[in-house]
Order: structure tokens, then sequence, then C-alpha cells
């Protein structure tokens, strides 16, 4: 059909639609005609590819939506370049959808979201369909195999408030995270539960062995029942109280206006250069808080020999090593 005919066919918004979806076709013909390096029907030895039909899409123009018939390549694919800025934008708008899911915004509260970043809303379907690809990335993220030896490795768990069955709910998140024989610092699993049983910890870390975690010689973890009989089913290999935690403990016990020297303290035991004149420094300080604090002093009796397990910690796999840890397998 002509362009004139369609100005004197339609008029006012169908008549910006009509040409519109004219411009679009002539623009999609032209460029797909230089992939396939042949104009349509046209027998060549110049042609490239054959084509393969057309793929429908809608295109939101403000002019309203316009169906389109985009063609498909039987070989590579073809995508035209005045959709591209636009899929670049969808893209975007459904990563704001997911993060903004990920820190517990309600779909009615994501609609509204949506609408003010000027696109025209998204139901609750839609963003529920969105979301549904954070749980197939997650997914493959906890379900991929462990290769190689894991010598080093970190368990935590913390309580997070949740909505289940219309209530708000307590949950126990746990997370694994391991040093490799390359040095490199890798998060190996998360898993939620109703509580740090014993367990769940027991179940969770049989799942990393069953993905492939091997080699395990220091488990490194805070003092939980729980988890240390877990660790010590599944791993044979040596466990050390966690000094993050153990220290945060100390300090609890320490009157508030004396803790930042009760911790300067401290820190000059782990910083010695053998385990035995760490363990002597902890004795001297032991001595001398038993008698002022002696809810301190206990825990430091029953704790150096889990706390001071492996001395020196092996270089360059702290928390604040250079490795860098990858969340990606």
């Amino acid at each position: 059909m002509a362009l004139i005919e369609l100005v004197e066919k339609q008029a006012h918004g169908d008549l910006v639609r009509e040409m519109l979806a004219f411009a679009a076709e002539r623009i999609m013909e032209a460029e797909v005609e230089g992939r396939t390096g042949a104009a349509k029907g046209a027998r060549t030895p110049m042609r490239e590819v054959q084509r393969n039909g057309y793929r429908d899409r809608d295109w939101e123009t403000r002019a309203g939506r316009i169906a389109l018939e985009i063609p498909k390549l039987r070989k590579g694919s073809d995508f035209p370049s005045f959709l591209e800025p636009r899929r670049t934008a969808k893209k975007a708008l459904v990563a704001v959808i997911q993060e903004a899911c990920v820190h517990g915004v309600s779909t009615r509260a994501v609609d509204d979201l949506v609408k003010a970043m000027g696109a025209g809303g998204m139901s609750k379907s839609e963003v529920s369909r969105r979301c549904a690809e954070i749980d197939e990335r997650v997914n493959a993220f906890l379900a991929r195999p462990l290769e190689g030896g894991w010598p080093y490795l970190w368990l935590d768990a913390t309580d997070l408030k949740v909505r289940e069955g219309g209530r708000i709910a307590s949950r126990a998140v746990i997370i694994a995270v391991a040093v490799n024989e390359g040095g490199a610092r890798e998060v190996l699993g998360v898993a939620t539960g109703p509580s740090e049983a014993e367990t769940f910890w027991t179940e969770f870390l049989r799942s990393l062995a069953d993905r492939g975690l091997r080699g395990v010689k220091l488990v490194i973890a805070d003092d939980h029942k729980g988890l240390r009989a877990a660790a010590r089913r599944v791993f044979n290999a040596t466990r050390q109280r966690c000094r993050i935690h153990w220290m945060r403990n100390a300090l609890a016990h320490a009157p508030a206006k004396q803790r930042t020297a009760v911790a300067a303290m401290l820190k000059t035991i782990v910083a010695q250069a053998t385990k035995v004149e760490a363990e002597t420094q902890w004795d001297i300080f032991a001595d001398a808080l038993r008698e002022r604090q002696p809810k301190l002093g206990a825990l430091m009796d029953s704790s150096r020999d889990d706390v001071l397990a492996t001395y020196p910690s092996p270089a360059n796999i702290g928390p604040r090593s250079p490795a860098r840890t990858r969340w990606s397998g």
C-alpha cells in the first residue's frame, strides 16, 4: 500500500500508527535484505542465508500498540535496529523489578514503581513471571557441581523475618563460603530452615558433599552445638571457632566503658608470631580478667583451644584477604 493511500484513507491516531507500521516494515525488510544478501524471493548465488518466516511482536509506541511481523532467518538472528534501544530499556526495567522483589517489595508496590518509571504498569502475574527467572538462576547456582579441593570452609547463619501464610515468622539462613586450592574464595551454598538445628546443618553440609565438596581441612564457624556436631559428622576436619564471633561474645561480657580497652588487649593475642606465644598471652589476660570480670574470664578459659585451634591462620584466606569472593560457579 502506497504511503499517499494511507494519508487519504485515515486520520489522527490511526493514521500515525499506520505510518509507523509502514515505515517499520520497510526498515525491517531493508535490514534483513542486507543480512541475507538478496531481496525477498530472489534466487541468486549472492544469498548468504535463507529466510524462515516471521515472528509476531507488539511494539508499544506513543501512538498506541503496533503489531509487527519480524522476519526470521534460518541461521543466526535478526532484530530490528529501531527496537534495540527499547529492548535494552526493557532489560533494565526487568532488572529493577527483580531487585525490588528480592528486597521484599509487594507486587502492588512494584506496579506503582513501574508506572512511576513511565511504563504502563504491570500485573501481578507478570511480576511473578519475571521473578520466576530469579528462581531459575538461584536454583542453578545452588545446584552447580563443586570441583577440586576446598581446604578452608566458613559456616555462618542468621535469623530473618519472612512472610509465611499471611504472618511474619523467623527463619534461619545459613551460608557456606570456602577457599579452594588455588586461593579463590567462593560462596558454595545458601539454605533456609525453621531453626539452626543439628539436622538442618547436617542436611546442608551433606548436600555440599554430594555436589563435590572435598578436601576440607579446616572448618571455621561460630560456637553452635548443632553446627559442631554436623561438621564433625560430615567432614573429618579441624574445627576452629570464628574469632570475629568470639570477639563479639567476649565484648558482650565486658562493661561498656571498658570494651575499647578490652578489645585492644584481646587483639594482641592473635598478633603473636607463634601459637605458644599466643597461648601465653591468652593466659595472662585471662588471669587478669578473671577476678574483675568473671564471666569474661570463664569464657576465655573454656574457649582457648577452639579459638587457637589453627595458629597462625593460613595466609590470605581471612575475611579481609585480597582473595575475591565469587557468587557464581
